[in-house]
């Protein structure tokens, strides 16, 4: 029995060492959570893996979602004035009717992003953002496409380029 015992132990250990060396480094997040409806003022949410979060119809107004892995999550109809995503992977991210007026997404990854029906302003920034795939509708594209500038240091490309700015 004890012989039984030792050997599942290393068995286990095993298992565990190779999970962690194998599937750590882009493994799925455990659980997603739901801030639906929330108000959440200049909140540090930055550094953090928060993929497939939901923000729906929330107020982030000041918030900091700078550096964090915001893959799939969805802010749709809600406030981002003033919110901070430099950096941030924001890849099929929902922005859907958000208010993003003053947001910095500098460097940030928004590839393949839904940006439906958001309101640019002249003080959003996205110097070095990737927009390539993005949904985003015609005029704000136009405003997007004169506050362009900048390559995005993860993917390599044009900001310019990615929102097909002529």
């Amino acid at each position: 029995m004890l012989a039984m015992c030792k050997r599942l132990m290393a068995i286990a250990l095993v298992i565990g060492i190779m999970s962690f060396a194998w599937g750590n480094f882009d493994s799925p997040k455990a659980w997603a959570v739901d801030y639906n409806k929330r108000t959440f003022i200049q909140e540090d949410f930055s550094h953090q893996d928060l993929r497939d979060n939901s923000y729906d119809l929330s107020s982030l107004r000041g918030c900091d979602f700078s550096y964090s892995d915001l893959r799939g999550v969805r802010f749709f109809s809600a406030n981002l004035e003033f919110v901070n995503f430099e950096g941030a992977d924001l890849r099929g991210a929902v922005l859907d009717s958000a208010r993003i007026g003053h947001a910095n997404f500098k460097n940030a990854n928004l590839e393949g992003a839904f940006l439906a029906s958001v309101k640019i302003t002249p003080s959003t920034v996205i110097e070095g953002a990737d927009f390539t795939d993005a949904l985003i509708l015609a005029r704000e594209n136009d405003k997007l496409c004169e506050l362009a500038s900048g390559t995005n240091p993860t993917t390599g490309r044009d900001t310019a380029a990615t929102l097909y700015c002529t």
